[in-house]
This record gives C-alpha cells, structure tokens and sequence, in this order.
C-alpha cells in the first residue's frame, strides 16, 4: 500500500480558501454528526488548517489507552491554559501524571461517600428558594447548584449568590474564548488588543482572584479544613518540594471550572427531558418518594435509585457534554489503515459517538431503560462521557454521584414544566448546552405530608 493510500480522507463539502467553514459556523453538532458518514476517519479543513477526526469507536478507544503517549491533549486545552497552564485538566505528560497522582485521593470512592451529606447540604437552599410558578432559567440554575456543590466539597467555601455568579460569568466567558479560539483559523487574532481578548483576560483575573481568595483563607486557618485545597498546600513532589502557589492557583481554578459546567448541562437537559415525558416524571417520583420519605438522603440510600441513574446514563448519551475534544500527535501514529504524522490536530465527539444509529437503536430518543442490565448494551468503546484512558476525567465518581443526588432532589419537591411555544436545540458551545431553557417548577404535593417538600 503506497503512502498516500494511507491518508485519511478529505470529508465532502470542502470550498477553496475557507474549507469546511460554512457548515461548521451554521450547524457544527449537525456538521460534526454527519461525517461520521464518511468512515472510520475523515480530514475537514477550516480555512489554512486541517482537522483529522476521528469516528470509530475502535480507533478512538486505541487512540485513547494503547497509543495515549503518542498524543498531546491539542488545541482545545492549549486554548483553556487561561485558567492555568500547569493544571490537570491541561497538563500534559509526567507533569500530568504526578499532579493526577497527588489529586487522585480526593477522588476515591470513599471519600466521595463522605461527599454525600455535603452536597445534600449545599444543594438544600437552591431548591427551597425556588418560587412556585415563576420560571427559572435551568442552565443557570443547574450551573449555580453544581458550582456551589463543587465549592463546599472540594474547597469547603460557599459564597452568596452575587458572587457566585461572578464566578459562573468569568467560567462562561473563559470558556467561550477557549471554543472561538481552537476553531479560530488564524492564532494570531489572540493578541490582538480588541474586546473580546480584554473580556477573556478580565474574566481569567476574576476567577484566579476569587480562587486566590479561598486559597488565602485555608493558609490563614490551616487546621480548619480538611479538603483539596488543604492537600495541595501540603502536597510534596518526589523532591520533598511543595507545590508554588501559581500552581495550586491554577488546579483549583481548573477543578471550579470543569466541576461545574458538565454536570450543570447535563442536569438540564435531563429536567428537560423529564418535562417532555410525563410517564418518565412519574416513574422518577414513584422510585424517590419512598427513599426520600425516611428521611434525608444518604450515601447508603443511593444504591436505592437505580432508575434516577439511569435517566443520568441516558441523558449523558443522548446530550454528552464533549461534542469535540482535542489531540494532538507529537510522534507518527497509525490507526486503522491510516497514517498520521506528528504534529496532526485531531478531534473525536463523544456527542456524535452517542447518536450514532449503528451503536444505539432509535438514537434520538430518550430511552432510559436501554441502560437496563437485560437490554443489549452498546459495544466496547462506545459510551465514554468522562472519556477514557489514563486522561479520563478524575472527577466521574464525583460527577455520578452529584447528579444522581441533585436529580433525586429536585424531583422530590418540585414538577419542572416546560415553558408552552419555547424551542430548545443543542448547541455546541464548550459543553453541548441548551440554546435557552426556561422552565417552571410546580411544588409538589405530597398525600404523606399534605405539604410541599
């Protein structure tokens, strides 16, 4: 086979000079859904550069765990070092390694048990303060409530409303900046003095000053926390050196930021969901009530919903956050009958991955029991929502148990009802979020109580 038989593709559609802009710029889940059309591993173009993308299952999966160390994590997270360039979710090679090594305890199973009481506590008066009949934009909502969950458990802080929305606005606007700037053709309009770079960099000091903060208030009162923030403070290097405080800077800002917009969206196109299927709201209601009846929710009631994960499963498929993630090869690489050379931008789609009508019966529909263990369950490779490999995210206990949390908790008080006329499409932002979502929460009212709860 000649080496030019080994080149990926070139997608259809392409135009001279500016690619595959067009269909990119109108409809880029739509764009990013139909190549999967096209094989295995396909090429696009977006003015000078070219993008390889990767669609298979298998070959994602190989890229992902056997050929990891051929890869950088690309252009997307070279974009999100606003938040930091040392911080996990950025950091690349034995850098990455040792700082996942150093995080990895916060993150076990038991000590995301221990979590449970916390995000309970926290997630308590973003309900209750919830007004009957008075709608309620869910994106915001669910980015406040994870956020908050994110501050009290892992950083032991819990700031006001005003300021936390100081915090969501600076997470949105760095990451709106990170999304225009990987699809940007040209880097250099990054540092260019022109608004929107002031914004992003405005929104990128708020952050690091509201983190630098909390930071502050752990050194000043070390033997008042016991959380990771207190582990980065006294983590040591194979040197015995501790982390800089840029560092520590940097991961905790990371952590706020990725801990709260996945989980966010993914809760509100689940309560969307809910509110387009009554039989689904019910069933929801009829698995809660009598685990929520004896009293709050614990870590030993979890087990108890199993229907409630899998709403969070189904709607992790069919809305996944990661409609594009980056690679990068830094060595030559081979997938399938393909050759790559170092230096190639690829990119893969959890998002399209999930909707892919080969993989999933009736894609589009939102079927929680195709998660039930007797229903045939979709091939190796072919659900990743927190990825896979030894970059798969850190936080998938955490995430797990969040939602399941949040959603049991939400439905038990309130029936969330979709606003009468209102569209609501995906939109491929830095997450897959909803284009607006507004909706009205109904108190519920329970016959065991003859009251809202």
């Amino acid at each position: 086979m000649t080496a030019s038989m080994n080149v990926p593709p070139v997608a259809p559609g392409k135009l001279p000079l500016i690619g595959h802009a067009v269909p990119l710029i109108r409809n880029r889940l739509a764009f990013i859904q139909r190549l999967r059309t096209y094989g295995p591993i396909v090429r696009v173009t977006v003015g000078p550069k070219t993008l390889t993308v990767v669609n298979s299952p298998e070959l994602m999966h190989k890229m992902l765990t056997s050929q990891a160390d051929r890869f950088t994590k690309g252009l997307l997270f070279e974009k999100l070092k606003l938040f930091g360039k040392d911080a996990l979710p950025v950091a690349e090679g034995k850098p990455h390694l040792r700082r996942r090594r150093m995080m990895q305890p916060a993150f076990h199973r038991e000590q995301i048990a221990g979590y449970v009481t916390t995000m309970r506590d926290t997630v308590e008066p973003y309900i209750t303060s919830w007004r009957d009949g008075t709608p309620l934009d869910m994106k915001t909502e669910m980015q406040l409530m994870t956020q908050g969950v994110v501050m009290s458990a892992l950083f032991s802080s819990s700031p006001e409303r005003e300021p936390a929305h100081t915090i969501l606005d600076s997470v949105d606007t760095v990451f709106r900046t990170a999304i225009q700037r990987a699809l940007m053709p040209v880097s250099a309009l990054e540092r260019l003095p022109i608004r929107r770079n002031r914004k992003a960099k405005a929104a990128a000091t708020a952050l690091r000053s509201a983190v630098a903060d909390i930071i502050t208030e752990h050194r000043t009162h070390p033997d008042a926390y016991d959380d990771i923030v207190s582990l980065l403070l006294t983590a040591q290097d194979e040197t015995g050196a501790t982390l800089p405080d840029d560092e520590i800077l940097s991961e905790v800002t990371g952590l706020l930021a990725a801990g709260s917009e996945t989980t966010a969206v993914v809760l509100a196109w689940l309560f969307h969901e809910l509110g387009r299927n009554p039989d689904l709201e019910r069933q929801l209601h009829e698995e809660v009530d009598p685990v929520l009846a004896e009293g709050p929710l614990t870590v030993d009631k979890i087990p108890r919903l199993p229907f409630t994960r899998r709403l969070v499963s189904e709607t992790l498929r069919l809305y996944n956050p990661a409609w594009l993630v980056t690679r990068r090869t830094i060595a030559p690489v081979t997938l399938g009958e393909f050759s790559l050379p170092a230096g190639e931008d690829v990119i893969w789609s959890g998002y399209a991955l999930h909707r892919d009508p080969d993989l999933y019966p009736d894609p589009l529909r939102f079927d929680p029991d195709r998660w039930l263990p007797e229903r045939p369950q979709p091939p190796k490779g072919a659900f990743i929502p927190f990825g896979s490999g030894k970059r798969m995210c850190i936080g998938e206990a955490f995430a797990w148990t969040e939602a399941t949390i949040i959603t049991a908790m939400v439905a038990s008080r309130w029936r969330l009802r979709p606003i009468p006329g209102s569209t609501v499409r995906p939109v491929g932002a830095i997450t897959t979020h909803p284009s607006s979502l507004r909706m009205v929460p109904e108190a519920r009212q329970h016959a065991l109580t003859g009251m809202a709860r």
